[in-house]
């Protein structure tokens, strides 16, 4: 497997850990709580105490923090040295020499990797496995570590036929330019957008609304509309699945669909969780 700074320089990868320490500049109360939120919301429960959980391509850092403030014990690995960096700075400022988080590098392509962690009740995984160039072995990986019992969270960007293949060679083109031009480059790409969006309230008398797009945008996930933007437009490599495709490729390894959440054929994340089907029925819930 060649080096993360290897892929870097030859355009094979956008600079993912970098954004994400630039989004940490805007990181708040507010944020974590509405991190924290999510969590508690789509697992539907109060705490995490005694659960192991491990974050799969952690990012920030912010949802190994929001899970370890709900009680569990958190494994989080990435890929990128930045992002590594960036769940530390977090770790130290929250939770610091707390010996039920963990923070490393790894990847969720190395089988040994992840054999080596042993076994966790919740594995986590958002919009992480389509950004490793191999995303269907990723996803075969991540059930490598999953307790028996214990539930798989992943989200995966929608296929939306050719408009995510349009995407695709986009994101490939902005990793390719030389850094000087990838700033101009974003601000070609998102201000028209930004614009139209904005006339389209002003038309309506109701500029508010595109005022609340940004402002209230921290209660998606605690996240920052600007990186989230950033990270759409350079987050490469790039693959995609329709849900079906993801609820069939578990099903065929024994595991069954808990809970779904889709973006209704437009861009963004479709969010999956998944059990073991067996254990399910043998808690009487088949």
């Amino acid at each position: 497997m060649t080096s993360h700074q290897e892929q870097i320089s030859s355009g094979q990868r956008f600079e993912f850990g970098k954004n994400w320490s630039r989004f940490l500049r805007t990181l708040n109360d507010e944020r974590i709580v509405e991190a924290t939120e999510s969590l508690r919301n789509f697992f539907s429960t109060e705490d995490l105490t005694g659960r192991r959980f491990l974050d799969v391509g952690c990012g920030s850092g912010l949802f190994s923090l929001a899970a370890r403030r709900l009680g569990a014990a958190v494994h989080s690995f990435d890929f990128d040295p930045q992002s590594v960096a960036c769940t530390l700075t977090l770790r130290e400022r929250f939770f610091p020499q707390d010996e039920q988080w963990t923070v490393e590098e790894g990847s969720v392509l190395d089988k040994e990797y992840l054999q080596s962690l042993g076994q966790f009740d919740i594995v986590y995984s958002w919009g992480v496995l389509h950004h490793t160039g191999r995303m269907h072995e990723a996803l075969e990986n991540v059930l490598i570590p999953l307790r028996e019992s214990g539930m798989l969270y992943i989200a995966i960007y929608n296929d939306q036929g050719r408009a995510s293949r349009r995407w695709k060679r986009i994101k490939k083109f902005y990793c390719d330019l030389p850094r000087p031009l990838r700033l101009p480059f974003s601000l070609a790409m998102i201000v028209p957008k930004e614009t139209r969006q904005l006339l389209r309230c002003l038309i309506t008398f109701r500029p508010h609304r595109y005022v609340r797009h940004w402002t209230d945008y921290s209660k998606k996930r605690g996240m920052s509309r600007w990186h989230d933007h950033v990270d759409w437009l350079g987050g490469y490599p790039y693959e995609f699945a329709k849900p079906e495709e993801m609820t069939q490729f578990f099903l065929e390894r024994g595991y069954t669909l808990i809970r779904m959440r889709t973006v209704g054929g437009m861009a963004g994340c479709n969010e999956f969780t998944f059990a073991d089907w067996k254990h399910l029925e043998g808690n009487g819930r088949g």
